[in-house]
């Protein structure tokens, strides 16, 4: 399954030109620009399971630094302060990490 099954591609490309300087993510506002945040319980599930790589239930920091690239392989690696925020506004139990109740809760807040 590929991204653009459930997440149309031109919302895709707006959302990674809105976030190309090294600083300028916001996972909230990326996840409603590409429409996720509209998308079912189900299709959020599909997308985590795509970037969760490694396939171990959980998104953790050395997934998040290549989460731009899930969308295009030609977009930058996320900041390590990016990549701290991010965790910051997704584990809601401390382990570091993001499972796949946080992901969805994450993007649905």
């Amino acid at each position: 399954m590929a991204i653009t099954d459930i997440l149309s591609a031109k919302d895709i490309e707006s959302a990674l030109s809105s976030c190309q300087a090294d600083g300028s993510f916001n996972c909230k506002s990326f996840f409603s620009m590409i429409g996720l945040s509209s998308k079912t319980p189900d299709q959020i599930k599909k997308i985590f399971g795509i970037l969760d790589q490694d396939n171990n239930g959980f998104i953790e920091e050395e997934e998040l630094q290549l989460f731009l690239k899930n969308f295009s392989s030609s977009a930058r690696a996320l900041t390590p302060a990016e990549i701290k925020d991010f965790i910051a506004a997704g584990d809601s139990d401390g382990d570091g990490r993001i499972g796949v109740e946080e992901f969805q809760s994450m993007v649905k807040a």
